[in-house]
């Protein structure tokens, strides 16, 4: 069963199997594929009779030197404004896909067929489009919706179980700011029933989408009310930043636990609903321990570019559901840390 619904007006979202998507959202015109290996090794059938750039993979290539790359290999290839431009693969190839193409040219028309559980519920969807600079998540990029995006649940069964898990914690994430019910779900069906049931990850995957969708409508370039999708991030991004040990979603799950604590100390948050936040990241198989100090982390924050001076946008849940955005100080932050 195909699933679709429309973000800021203008991007078209569809969850269902690519095959029975992907010729019909194609232009007739040109059209160049950014992957990588990954794709190439457990989903070459997705690249059959497309012309397409390969890309390396993790975190360490998403960067202004990639982007170069691709955009020297577009002018050898002769790419001009009337082609378009697909990223095939997870959160790093749709980051650069839509960097590159939002930038080349002035502009291309682009769009995703999204590969992985992160990139189908986060990454992929809501128009951020960026890379790293010198170890900061995200520090160049833009805001441009991509034509379309294809979330093909099949294809996620080929995903190493970590990989896997680090979707699951956007999702996590998604309930926890906007949908109680989603979250409860997810309480009712354990990792490996989601691992092996395409049908109920879609149903799931459709639920992350909608929390994430109706947020950008109202907020596309985040000036408020977007700032929600940070939850858990303000860690997560200092933790990948000092840190090669834990991946993003992983961070997360790490930096979500820490706000839940943040906003139990503060009053914000009933103690048993952090518990079940806790209890429900663990029983999908996160450690919910920073790799490394806490102060490091503060440090790290401090430098995060959603900081404003010396405070950050700190995000807060204050049930399951729902959560607030507050302005806090590096100093106040830093204080409370130090008393989990």
């Amino acid at each position: 069963m195909i699933h679709s619904l429309r973000v800021a007006e203008r991007s078209d979202i569809h969850i269902g199997r690519t095959e029975d998507l992907l010729p019909s959202l194609l232009p007739d015109s040109r059209v160049i594929v950014i992957t990588d290996a990954n794709i190439d090794r457990r989903q070459h059938h997705l690249l059959k009779d497309l012309e397409y750039i390969m890309i390396g993979t993790g975190e360490s290539i998403k960067t202004l030197h990639t982007v170069e790359t691709i955009y020297r290999r577009f002018v050898e290839l002769g790419i001009d404004r009337e082609c378009f431009v697909l990223g095939i693969g997870g959160g790093i190839v749709t980051d650069i896909t839509g960097f590159v193409a939002s930038t080349y040219m002035r502009g291309l028309r682009f769009g995703f067929v999204s590969t992985t559980l992160l990139g189908q519920v986060d990454a992929s969807v809501g128009g951020k489009n960026g890379v790293n600079l010198d170890g900061y998540k995200n520090m160049v990029g833009t805001f441009n919706q991509p034509q379309f995006v294809i979330c093909d649940p099949t294809l996620l069964g080929t995903l190493p179980e970590r990989e896997f898990r680090a979707g699951l914690a956007e999702i996590v994430k998604a309930g926890i700011i906007a949908d109680r019910s989603l979250f409860e779900r997810l309480e009712n069906n354990s990792f490996e029933v989601l691992l092996s049931d395409h049908e109920l990850l879609g149903e799931i995957i459709l639920a992350a989408i909608k929390v994430k969708a109706d947020i950008v409508d109202r907020d596309e370039r985040e000036s408020g009310e977007r700032r929600k999708l940070n939850l858990g991030h303000t860690f997560a991004h200092a933790i990948e930043k000092l840190s090669s040990q834990m991946n993003h979603g992983e961070a997360v799950a790490v930096g979500t636990a820490f706000a839940a604590r943040l906003a139990v100390k503060l009053d914000l948050l009933p103690a048993e609903d952090a518990e079940r936040i806790e209890h429900l990241l663990s029983s999908f198989g996160f450690s919910l321990t920073a790799p490394i100090p806490v102060k490091r982390l503060v440090s790290a924050i401090s430098k995060d570019k959603k900081s404003d001076g010396d405070a950050i946008h700190f995000v807060l849940p204050t049930a399951i559901g729902e959560c607030e955005v507050r302005r806090m100080s590096i100093n106040e932050i830093a204080a409370l840390v130090e008393t989990l």
